[in-house]
């Protein structure tokens, strides 16, 4: 890698309706708290977490935060979220639609981090 900071790309294609994708923000959250440079691309269903409001009131365990709740903190302490732009454009979702930090972005950038030698996590 071009310098000391380890970065992660956390490709996540699971929906509202599937407890992986809180445990994507979850672990995104972890990497962040831990010294890593943190981003998720949001693909396929993945797509829809970063419709505004969609995920606040998404809880699959009771006793955790909501999805909602783990995604403002990744995005404050400085988290990348990238969206998929034919994902995006098939339901309809332009930046005005997404939820602050969130960017329509496509595979280039992507490519980018994993040619400077970032690791990959795919939920």
């Amino acid at each position: 890698m071009s310098n000391d900071v380890k970065k992660l790309v956390i490709l996540l294609s699971r929906g509202l309706d599937d407890e992986r994708a809180t445990v994507a923000w979850t672990l995104a959250n972890a990497g962040i708290a831990s010294g890593q440079e943190v981003t998720v691309f949001l693909v396929s269903a993945g797509a829809d977490v970063a419709r505004k409001g969609a995920a606040d009131l998404i809880r699959m365990n009771p006793m955790d935060p909501s999805m909602g709740e783990l995604i403002d903190k990744f995005v404050g302490t400085g988290g990348t979220v990238w969206v998929c732009p034919p994902c995006a454009a098939l339901r309809g979702y332009g930046d005005d639609d997404l939820i602050n930090g969130a960017t329509i972005t496509g595979a280039g950038p992507l490519h980018d981090l994993l040619m400077d030698g970032a690791a990959t996590l795919c939920l």
